[in-house]
């Protein structure tokens, strides 16, 4: 199956480089692009892709506001993977929350950006290391949890709880399968049903709720068994 995406930047060296090497992959096609939010909203009714690369600082409309109204159709919209320079890490958090499932450094190599499509093609969240260190941070100063998500997390089990807070600090499936010492697929279908009952769409909003509901904070890290 072929990954259909659009790129979405202001700048046409910036489209031009990512439409070349992403095309250049067997399974991704770079169906469109787009210079600002605005249009990309338009491509994404026009061509339905399966992830958009979109940039933060757009004339006309911005790719926060973009991605917030792109990914408001729930299921049936397309995946959004932010492309973000250290400059602009102070957009992370709020991308996040409007809905983007992961963020891409534009200085990734071609291996990185083709991976990085996969993934978030996939379902998966991805969050770049540099980028994790910022997000974080932010949630530091951000301090006390909100009532609200606190509440939502009554919701789940206790295991899915303790999952959840391991999806929180960053651990892949098979990590978290380790520390509880399960088979990866019983991490998996925890995974899923976390995010069902929270109605959330992937590990990125996983991770906004775990943090902003107090579950986890800042500096921790999970208890080793």
């Amino acid at each position: 199956m072929t990954i259909r995406v659009i790129v979405a930047d202001d700048q046409g060296m910036v489209r031009s480089g990512f439409s070349i090497l992403l095309n250049a992959q067997a399974d991704i096609e770079v169906v469109g692009e787009a210079v600002n939010g605005q249009e990309a909203i338009a491509r994404v009714a026009e061509l339905s892709p399966d992830v958009i690369l979109m940039d933060v600082r757009m004339p006309v409309l911005d790719g926060l506001q973009a991605t917030r109204q792109i990914t408001a159709a729930g299921d049936g919209a397309p995946r959004v993977l932010v492309l973000t320079t250290f400059d602009l890490d102070d957009y992370v958090y709020e991308a996040l929350r409007a809905g983007a499932s992961g963020f891409l450094l534009k200085d990734a190599s071609a291996g990185e950006l083709a991976a990085a499509v996969r993934v978030v093609a996939s379902g998966d969240a991805l969050l770049a290391p540099g980028v994790t260190r910022r997000l974080i941070a932010e949630f530091a100063r951000l301090g006390a949890p909100r009532a609200a998500s606190r509440k939502h997390l009554q919701k789940l089990t206790d295991r899915e709880t303790e999952v959840l807070a391991l999806v929180a600090r960053g651990l892949s499936n098979a990590e978290i399968a380790a520390h509880l010492v399960v088979a990866e697929q019983t991490v998996k279908t925890h995974v899923s049903r976390v995010l069902m009952k929270l109605a959330l769409r992937d590990r990125a909003q996983a991770v906004v709720f775990a943090y902003e509901c107090g579950l986890v904070r800042p500096g921790e890290l999970p208890r080793q068994r």
